[in-house]
């Protein structure tokens, strides 16, 4: 997919209604977590890149928007950083 059509396929994502655009605040300041905590976090997010084509779409979408809403004050840079890393790492998991 050339970036151009992955960007218009990122907007048509956006605009065809997904989950609702509210703020999913973390139960937690990032800058508080111990090291193992992040550790734990990082193990998390590895497994669920590791796994997410294989995801029902809608729970894609909804995992993307608590993701991309959770702690961001610039959300749509978010949301673009979130997706590019996901098509970068997209083949992923079909490697194992």
């Amino acid at each position: 997919m050339s970036g151009e059509s992955a960007a218009n396929a990122l907007d048509r994502w956006d605009e065809d209604g997904g989950a609702a655009a509210t703020v999913w605040p973390l139960p937690y300041e990032t800058g508080d977590l111990l090291d193992v905590e992040r550790r734990v976090l990082e193990c998390l997010g590895a497994a669920l890149v590791s796994e997410w084509n294989g995801l029902p779409t809608d729970l894609q979408r909804r995992l993307f928007e608590h993701a991309a809403l959770g702690a961001s004050r610039d959300t749509a840079q978010l949301k673009v950083r979130i997706a590019r890393f996901l098509h970068d790492h997209k083949d992923a998991s079909d490697s194992r």
